[in-house]
């Protein structure tokens, strides 16, 4: 089996970027917002109907799995390995690439949208505040703010995020109309 906690630096990456397959496993939106030049979006909740291509792509380069810090890919390395496909996680994901001075690439009118772990920490805090503010009006209401905190414990803990999950698929964070999506990506990378 391979290692799934394998990782590459940004400055090992940068001059191997050409020969490298890069695969962003962020949601398409945060995708959209930036990502390292040549990479293919693979949502971490697709990456199952991406198995084949991904494992074609192994045999012609070494496979670096990319998100915005570094969980994600770790996971998704994790699941790969499990599978028999051997990838390595960028450590810092692309904000990491961002902070070494490497350019991230945009695609023309593509909105910001918000890394997924900065939506968690919105929407969970809110459900929080909300839980405790409810109980004022409402007793008992606080068994919310409860939940979201246990909920958040055993995201820790099992290193998966149902909320990020949820919120992945949410408009902003899809793919935007005339996008080839996932089919397209698949194609070229059993093509390259």
């Amino acid at each position: 089996m391979t290692d799934p906690s394998a990782t590459l630096t940004v400055d090992e990456l940068a001059p191997r970027l050409n020969s490298a397959t890069v695969i962003d496993v962020r949601a398409p939106g945060e995708y959209a917002s930036g990502h390292i030049p040549g990479a293919h979006n693979v949502p971490l909740d697709r990456l199952d109907d991406a198995l084949t291509a991904l494992g074609a792509a192994t045999g012609k380069g070494e496979l670096v799995v990319v998100c915005a810090s570094g969980a994600r890919s770790g996971t998704a390395c994790g699941r790969l390995a499990g599978q028999g496909i051997t990838a390595t996680s960028l450590e810092g994901g692309t904000q990491a690439w961002a902070r070494g001075g490497h350019t991230l690439d945009r695609p023309e009118g593509a909105r910001a949208v918000w890394p997924m772990e900065r939506q968690v920490r919105l929407v969970a805090g809110s459900l929080v505040v909300l839980g405790i503010l409810l109980d004022l009006a409402v007793p008992g209401a606080r068994v919310l703010s409860f939940l979201i905190g246990g909920g958040l414990v055993f995201s820790a803990l099992s290193n998966t995020c149902g909320m990020a999950a949820v919120l992945s698929k949410l408009p902003y964070n899809r793919r935007r109309a005339g996008d080839a999506g996932l089919d397209a990506t698949l194609r070229r990378l059993t093509q390259a």
